[in-house]
């Protein structure tokens, strides 16, 4: 249900805050650069904010950071740390504005090929949402994988050891 506050919000963010709380583990949020395609299946929505990139990340960020049930891993990339000024003008300074944006945060870079594969077979089970940006520099999307916000590999370690040691008794 949206509250007058939800409601005064743009389409994007309304959905965002729609779709949080229902989403979980293994869902993916992608804020995109203004050439990301729009992927076929059907579990991945995809919205033109016609807004500014860094802004976008940052709510995204924020709206997960005041989450507590989901977490995100940050992907970025790779190829987006190799891209010169003279093919993209403007990077440089997009570069350092997004470092400092998610200063503190576990960026990982995946070569772009492979972050695509990772996004099309996730999204074949589970739900995705692509919020496309106005940015125009390549390599420039931001990817949210959204992971158990109250639970962690160690803990998930432990429990599998747990339960294999009981079935050996």
């Amino acid at each position: 249900m949206r509250d007058a506050a939800t409601s005064a919000l743009p389409v994007w963010e309304q959905r965002l805050h729609e779709l949080l709380p229902l989403y979980g583990h293994r869902n993916w949020i992608v804020v995109a650069d203004s050439a990301y395609p729009v992927q076929s299946q059907p579990g991945v929505e995809t919205i033109a904010t016609g807004g500014d990139h860094l802004e976008l990340v940052r709510k995204v960020r924020d709206a997960i950071a005041a989450s507590r049930h989901v977490r995100a891993h940050i992907l970025v990339d790779k190829e987006f740390a190799f891209v010169q000024e003279a093919d993209s003008p403007g990077i440089g300074g997009y570069r350092r504005q997004l470092d400092e944006l998610l200063a503190g945060a576990n960026v990982t870079p995946i070569p772009h090929i492979e972050l695509i594969g990772q996004i099309d077979k996730a999204s074949t089970l589970f739900s995705m949402l692509v919020l496309k940006t106005n940015l125009t520099i390549p390599y420039s999307s931001v990817f949210f994988e959204l992971d158990c916000g109250y639970w962690n590999a160690e803990a998930e370690k432990r429990t599998r050891e747990a339960m294999q040691a009981a079935q050996s008794k």
